[in-house]
C-alpha cells in the first residue's frame, strides 16, 4: 500500500502541517532563465532567422525558410478529415458546449447620462490578435486548443495565432483538427521560448500578438513571465490539483479514480481527499491499491500520490468546507449530498464540481466551463480563463458644457492641492463665468 500523507483536523498545528504539504513554489531556475533571456533577445533582434535556428536545433527540424513554419488552412482541414469520425464528433460537441457556455461570459458596453447631459460609460472591445501556445511532441492536447481558442473567438478576436512544436517534423492530427474546429486563423510549427518570443515581439512572418495563453514546459513558462508587460499572459500555472470532499457515501472506486485523474498528469500533481468518515477513508485507500495496478501511467500516479497527495480526516462537513476554502484548489469535487447548497459556502476554488456524478474529468474536456484554472492557492484572487480575458474595457467620459463647469470646479481644487497648475487651468477654462 502506498504511503500517503494523512492529517487530522484536530491535530495540533493542523494548518501549519497542511501548508507544508501544499507548498509549491513557482520559482525560476537560474540556468533556464539565462537560456530563455538569451533566446528572447536573439529572436527580438534577428526575427525569423533566430526562430528557424532554434527550431532546427531543439526540435530536430530542417527548416530552410520561414514559409516552411506555417501550416495552411487546407492542412488543418485535412487533419480534421483524417481523424476517426468518433473523434471528430467529440471535438465538435465539446467545442459547441464550450462556445455555448462562453456566450454567457461576454461583457457588453454600457453608458448612462447624468442630469446635466454628461455621458459616462464603458466601451468593451476585443483584443486584435491573440497567441495560443499548444504543447507538442509526445503530448497531444486538443482540449487545450478548444479551451483557449473558443473563448477568444466568442470574445470577437479577429486573428488567433497558434504555435505548436512538431519535433522531428511529426504533426498531431487531433491537435490540428481541434484548431480547425475552433477557428484558429494561423498555425506555426514552432515551440519553446523562441515561439513565445516570436509571438511577443513579432518577426517578418509571425505577427506580434496582444496576449499569449496556453500551457508549456519550464522554458515556455519562464518565457511568458519575461515577456509579460510587452504582452498579456493568462497565468503561470503550477502542477494540476484536485480536492475531493466526500461524505463517505460515494463508491470508493470512483473517488480513487478521481484522485488518479490528476495524479496521472505528472509527478508533481496533487490529489487531496477530505472526509468525515474514517472507515470510508480506509475503503478509498483499498481502492487506490486495487485500481493502481491497472493504470497505464501507474508509476507517475504512484509517485504523485506518495510525494504530494494528502488525506484529511475531519469531524463534519463544516470543517471540510473550512479546509477547502483554506486550500483554494484548482478543482474541487463536492461528492456529497446537497452539493449545490454546500457549494454556496465555497469562497475559493477554480472550478466546483457538484454531486457524486460530476467527475472533474468532464470539466477537462466537454462540460463547457474552461479548464484553464488558477492553481497553487491562487484561486483566492484569480479566476478561470474566459471570454473576459480576451476583452478590454475603455472608460467613456463625455461632458456637457454644464457638466464640465461643475466638474471643473472640483477638479480645480484637487489639482491645486496636488500642485499641478496646468491640470487646474485646463479644467478652469471650461468653468462658466
Amino acid at each position: 500500500m502506498l504511503n500517503i500523507a494523512s492529517l487530522n483536523y484536530n491535530d495540533a498545528g493542523f494548518y501549519q502541517q497542511l501548508d507544508k504539504l501544499l507548498a509549491w513554489e513557482a520559482g525560476i531556475d537560474g540556468e533556464v532563465a539565462k537560456i530563455v533571456a538569451d533566446i528572447l533577445h536573439d529572436v527580438k533582434q534577428r526575427g525569423n532567422a533566430a526562430v528557424i535556428e532554434y527550431t532546427n536545433k531543439f526540435d530536430r527540424m530542417q527548416l530552410k525558410d520561414a514559409s516552411e513554419m506555417e501550416l495552411s488552412a487546407e492542412q488543418l482541414q485535412q487533419a480534421l478529415d483524417a481523424i476517426p469520425a468518433e473523434q471528430r464528433t467529440a471535438l465538435e460537441e465539446a467545442a459547441q458546449r464550450i462556445r455555448a457556455y462562453a456566450q454567457h461570459q461576454k461583457l457588453e458596453s454600457w453608458s448612462y447620462t447624468e442630469a446635466d447631459g454628461t455621458v459616462l460609460g464603458q466601451s468593451v472591445t476585443a483584443m486584435d490578435r491573440v497567441g495560443l501556445y499548444v504543447p507538442g511532441g509526445k503530448a497531444a492536447y486538443p482540449s487545450s486548443v478548444l479551451m483557449n481558442a473558443v473563448p477568444a473567438k466568442v470574445a470577437g478576436v479577429p486573428e488567433l495565432i497558434m504555435v505548436v512544436p512538431t519535433p522531428d517534423g511529426e504533426t498531431n492530427d487531433l491537435v490540428l483538427a481541434a484548431a480547425a474546429v475552433a477557428g484558429v486563423d494561423r498555425v506555426f510549427t514552432i515551440g519553446g521560448a523562441q515561439a513565445v518570443a516570436a509571438l511577443a515581439y513579432g518577426t517578418e512572418t509571425i505577427p506580434r500578438v496582444d496576449k499569449i495563453t496556453g500551457p508549456g514546459n519550464s522554458f515556455v513558462a519562464t518565457a511568458k513571465r519575461m515577456v509579460f508587460g510587452v504582452v498579456g499572459i493568462d497565468m503561470i500555472a503550477g502542477p494540476s490539483e484536485i480536492l475531493v470532499v466526500c461524505d463517505g457515501k460515494t463508491d470508493p472506486d470512483w473517488i480513487a479514480m478521481d484522485l488518479f485523474s490528476q495524479a496521472e498528469h505528472d509527478e508533481e500533481a496533487q490529489s487531496i481527499l477530505v472526509c468525515p468518515d474514517d472507515e470510508f477513508i480506509g475503503q478509498v485507500k483499498q481502492s487506490i491499491t486495487k485500481l493502481l495496478e491497472e493504470m497505464p501511467r501507474k508509476n507517475i500516479i504512484a509517485t504523485s500520490l506518495q510525494d504530494r497527495a494528502v488525506i484529511i480526516s475531519v469531524d463534519d462537513m463544516e470543517q471540510a468546507i473550512e479546509v477547502a476554502n483554506h486550500i483554494a484548489p484548482e478543482h474541487l469535487e463536492l461528492s456529497v449530498e446537497d452539493a449545490e447548497q454546500w457549494a454556496q459556502k465555497i469562497r475559493h476554488a477554480g472550478a466546483i464540481f457538484m454531486g457524486r456524478y460530476t467527475a472533474e474529468a468532464l470539466g477537462d474536456y466537454c462540460a463547457g466551463p474552461n479548464h484553464v484554472l488558477p492553481t497553487s492557492g491562487t484561486a483566492r484572487f484569480s479566476s478561470p480563463l474566459g471570454v473576459y480575458d480576451f476583452q478590454k474595457r475603455s472608460s467613456l467620459i463625455g461632458c456637457s458644457a454644464a457638466g464640465a463647469s461643475e466638474l471643473g470646479k472640483t477638479a480645480s481644487v484637487l489639482a491645486h492641492g496636488e500642485g499641478l497648475t496646468a491640470h487646474a487651468r485646463s479644467a478652469e477654462y471650461r468653468i462658466k463665468k
